[in-house]
């Protein structure tokens, strides 16, 4: 099977983007970033917003980003924000629907004949 071509189709969405380390923030800065993220979410700047709480770690504000994601139909985006968080009860129906989604494409590659 040419996992390349199953899979090539989705090179250009690059979903997950590993970072090294984050700033080092104190207390009273982290809580008026959150402040500032979480003002930013409600008045609907949701990237805005993810980016202070990936930068902070505010597990609460990543979740409630994921949640986003998963009402506008982004599960991966929501997989994403609830890994980071972590909050992997979230993950877990994610990971399955996905799961299944590529088993559906690998299953449809082996029954399409060679070229």
């Amino acid at each position: 099977m040419d996992y390349k071509k199953v899979f090539g189709r989705f090179e250009t969405q690059n979903e997950f983007i590993k970072t090294v380390s984050k700033p080092t923030i104190d207390g009273v800065q982290k809580a008026a970033l959150n402040r500032k993220g979480n003002i930013l979410y409600n008045s609907g700047d949701i990237e805005g917003a993810k980016r202070i709480f990936l930068t902070t770690g505010y597990s609460d504000g990543l979740i409630r980003v994921g949640d986003y994601y998963v009402s506008q139909g982004r599960d991966i985006d929501a997989l994403h924000m609830y890994w980071i968080a972590p909050d992997h009860t979230k993950c877990e129906p994610i990971i399955e629907r996905l799961s299944l989604i590529i088993k559906t494409l690998l299953r449809e590659e082996e029954d399409q004949p060679n070229e």
